[in-house]
């Protein structure tokens, strides 16, 4: 048990009655989940998928003191809601730091246990009260390259620069549940994230719900091509949201982005994800999240998806988001999660239509902005403009003209 602010205020779920049971093929139960199309409100089949993330958080916290069911309201009504720029309390399922950022925060709860002590409580009752992945990748320096033993060099210099710190975080990972350190060498943060720290689907007491994070590195959108809401934030505010406290943000506007057909041979994901944010750059999608969708992301491998999500800064949108469809379940398998763990992950998605078909109409339909069809792309920008792109082995923008 984790000691937090806040914490003492929860009073019982007020959507208790959409709680219900996800059985498991074959007989048995997954386990138990909020259940969004048992609330029978048609706006739910309208929202964008990034969105109803947003409204499963609000349901599953909502305790009318951190969380309301007005809140929750909010987020259902965002078609009317989000113009308005209303502010709304998001609980993320994780935080995911780097060790330079987790250095202050594993030193404030080593503070707030030395505090508890001199008052004579029971120092193990400060955790973090939600899961912090912490992955050391930012001492890497290079300083030994074209040697054979060039790696192993260059981490035995990494440690010498940095015992100090490496063995507080050490401790660390071994003095606070719900802390998991990934040491050094084991590979860069979002590659980690996206091969092995990612859940899609959490499991906790028996409760089932998405996963999504906010980070410590601006890049960490590069998880949204997994179909993994996540965002970079502050130090400060993700130490917060460590000790139980919902970020307030303003309900975004979603810009749809649809795909169709596939590249040509020769475009690689460089190109595509060069002319993609060119487009948004251009759009404007500050504070916005993108979602893309369309028969086409069938044709888009899950690295390319994830090169796209990991642009969001340099587009400037909050997220750029791939909704889960058999294209993130065969890379999850490819990474080594059991097939068991794959079929939880699908039969819950289904079940609280979150699991996207690209045969069927989207829900982003109404907010289409931007389109862009293979082999030979058109870009229709705010349904006002066209454009025609020549593709070779890179690509560029031929001409603008009135439509």
């Amino acid at each position: 048990m984790g000691f937090g602010l806040g914490v003492f205020a929860a009073s019982e779920n007020p959507f208790k009655s959409i709680f219900t049971t996800l059985p498991r093929p074959g007989g048995g139960e997954f386990g138990k989940f909020y259940s969004l199309p048992a609330l029978k409100d048609p706006r739910i089949d309208k929202l964008p998928y990034s969105i109803r993330i947003l409204l499963e958080s609000a349901i599953r916290n909502c305790d009318n003191f951190q969380v309301t069911e007005n809140d929750v309201e909010k987020i259902i009504d965002w078609e009317n809601t989000s113009p308005k720029q209303v502010e709304i309390p998001f609980k993320p399922t994780r935080i995911l730091l780097h060790d330079y950022t987790a250095v202050p925060a594993v030193v404030d709860l080593a503070c707030m246990r030395d505090a508890m002590n001199k008052l004579g409580g029971d120092s193990k009752q400060i955790n973090p009260l939600v899961p912090v992945d912490l992955v050391i990748d930012h001492s890497v320096q290079v300083n030994v390259a074209r040697s054979p033993n060039a790696v192993q060099a260059n981490m035995d210099l990494e440690f010498q620069r940095n015992i100090e710190r490496f063995t507080f975080l050490k401790w660390g990972s071994h003095a606070f549940d719900n802390m998991l350190v990934v040491p050094p060498g084991s590979g860069i943060i979002h590659q980690v994230n996206l091969e092995y720290l990612a859940r899609v689907v959490f499991i906790t007491d028996g409760i089932l719900y998405p996963d999504s994070v906010v980070g410590t590195d601006s890049h960490t959108t590069m998880i949204d091509g997994l179909g993994v809401a996540g965002w970079g934030v502050g130090g400060i505010e993700a130490e917060a949201t460590m000790l139980g406290q919902p970020m307030s943000m303003v309900l975004p506007g979603v810009v749809g982005f649809k795909l169709s057909g596939k590249l040509q041979n020769g475009v690689t994901a460089t190109d595509l994800v060069l002319t993609v944010t060119q487009m948004l750059r251009k759009h404007g999608v500050v504070g916005k999240f993108v979602e893309f969708y369309g028969e086409g992301l069938s044709e888009l491998s899950l690295a390319d998806r994830a090169t796209i999500a990991n642009m969001s800064p340099e587009y400037g949108a909050t997220m750029g988001f791939f909704p889960v469809d058999h294209v993130t379940l065969q890379y999850l398998k490819l990474t080594g999660r059991s097939d068991d763990t794959v079929s939880m992950i699908e039969a819950y998605l289904r079940a609280n239509n979150l699991f996207v078909d690209y045969s069927e109409v989207s829900s982003l339909d109404p907010f289409l902005l931007l389109l862009i069809k293979y082999p030979r792309v058109t870009i229709v920008v705010n349904s006002g403009y066209s454009a025609l792109c020549s593709h070779a082995t890179k690509c560029r923008y031929m001409g603008l003209s009135d439509q």
